[in-house]
């Protein structure tokens, strides 16, 4: 009797020069994400700064979210960031 044994193929992701590379992303992917992160985090920490009622003054209204803003914009980049 023959016996029946499934083939099993190993699957690696590969770069455009033929690496093979086992994680989707760098090193430097994810020194990037770090960098985004602590972006979002300044933000929020520049929101609670802000001494005016409610938050309605300049860090929280307007500086606050544009670093927060411009966090998540890195975070992206980061991400889609190619070797």
């Amino acid at each position: 009797m023959k016996s029946i044994t499934p083939k099993t193929t190993e699957v690696k992701s590969a770069d455009n020069n033929g690496n093979k590379s086992a994680l989707p992303f760098t090193r430097q992917n994810y020194l990037l994400m770090l960098v985004g992160v602590g972006l979002i985090l300044l933000g929020f920490f520049i929101m609670t700064l802000d001494k005016e009622e409610f938050g309605f003054g300049f860090l929280g209204i307007t500086l606050g979210p544009a670093i927060t803003f411009i966090g998540f914009l890195f975070e992206f980049y980061a991400i889609f960031k190619k070797k």
